[in-house]
């Protein structure tokens, strides 16, 4: 079965086909958040390099506590999805309006939702529970939802297959992007992650903040008259490296620390701080780490960054070869000789996640049947 996969993020509509043995068949990115996609480039993508597709498969930021598989969309699983927008503002909405794009050029095939939050729906309680009021808790779904499952699921297969199954079993995996969170994988599990109840809790971000004192936001909400719609804009869209250095994009970022701008080196040593401490919290959450593994687009390009956070984990025995590192493009080694932790480069692959996961749901049940969400 050939698969197209369907990927939103912020500022771009990420496009694959995918043969039945997980080649690439053709590829293509198109500008613009997924709402503003260029309908006629989309058309053309479709009947072009991408052509031939017989289902389409979609990253869903948000499954909420139902959705912990993939699942067949309708109707009814649409709007389900469409609730859960206010708990992933950046993501939500973009996903489901390309869903809505594809679907309108695409028609005759099937469509098939996945979901970042699944890969951890299996966190144990003491992970994922907030210490809040019972009647909070009894009343809404407020625990560690955790995201970017898709990518970490796919670091804790390819990583044993990279070190010929040696530390396999415990692994800190680092997803760095726009977005980023890290995930505490134990013998292919999820046990812990840094992203929460909303993707803006964690690491320091593009854009968000990370995790905050929860008392200093009503205190702000008091002396800056802001209301809740706009104290959420400033944590989702206005902080982290943005409000440090001015500047989203950490190539940007490391430029200007490289030219001795004080805000970009005062943003990198934020958010290396930050990142340190979370690797080594999500190594405790497993007793140790095996194989400490850096993907998303900052993870696998940012040699520098990956040396500086190296620098500061020699404790848990995380040691780099610089050369190694420097020269590392994806799906690599890049630890020192005899370190005690492996240190990897993956490529992430979120689309051949996407492609196994619409293959288990069609393979399993007909065309127009939906075997609904694992309970």
């Amino acid at each position: 079965m050939r698969v197209l996969t369907v990927n939103a993020g912020s500022s771009s509509l990420k496009l694959a086909l995918l043969d039945g043995e997980e080649r690439v068949l053709g590829e293509r990115e198109l500008a613009g958040a997924p709402h503003g996609t260029d309908r006629r480039q989309l058309h053309e993508a479709l009947a072009g390099e991408l052509e031939g597709a017989e289902a389409a498969s979609h990253r869903i930021v948000h499954g909420g506590e139902r959705y912990r598989e993939p699942v067949l969309l309708d109707e009814h699983v649409e709007r389900e999805l469409a609730a859960l927008a206010e708990l992933a503002p950046l993501h939500q909405a973009k996903s489901l309006a390309a869903l809505a794009a594809v679907r309108e050029a695409l028609p005759g095939v099937p469509h098939v939702a996945c979901f970042d939050t699944a890969y951890h729906a299996g966190i144990p309680p003491a992970a994922h529970t907030y210490a809040l009021p019972a009647g909070w808790r009894e009343r809404h779904p407020l625990r560690r939802f955790g995201f970017h499952g898709l990518s970490h699921s796919w670091v804790a297969a390819r990583a044993p297959e990279l070190t010929g199954g040696a530390g396999g079993g415990r692994i800190v995996s680092c997803h760095l992007g726009a977005g980023a969170s890290l995930c505490a994988i134990e013998d292919g599990r999820s046990r812990d992650t840094t992203m929460g109840f909303t993707p803006l809790e964690g690491l320091v971000m593009a854009t968000r903040s990370g995790s905050v004192d929860p008392g200093m936001l009503p205190w702000l909400m008091e002396r800056e008259g802001l209301s809740p719609a706009q104290l959420t804009d400033a944590l989702e869209h206005r902080s982290g490296l943005l409000g440090l250095a001015g500047s989203a994009d950490m190539r940007e970022v490391l430029e200007a620390a490289g030219a001795g701008g004080e805000p970009a080196k005062l943003a990198l040593a934020v958010y290396v701080h930050r990142l340190r401490g979370a690797i080594a919290a999500m190594a405790a959450a497993i007793g140790g780490v095996e194989t400490l593994v850096f993907t998303g687009g900052v993870g696998e390009r940012s040699s520098s960054l990956r040396a500086d956070t190296a620098a500061g984990l020699a404790f848990l025995g995380v040691a780099l070869d610089a050369q190694r590192n420097g020269e590392a493009r994806a799906d690599c080694e890049i630890g020192a000789a005899g370190a005690a932790v492996r240190t990897l480069v993956v490529h992430a692959r979120e689309d051949i996640q996407l492609a196994r996961g619409a293959r288990a749901v069609l393979g399993a049940a007909p065309r127009g049947h939906s075997p609904g969400p694992a309970p």
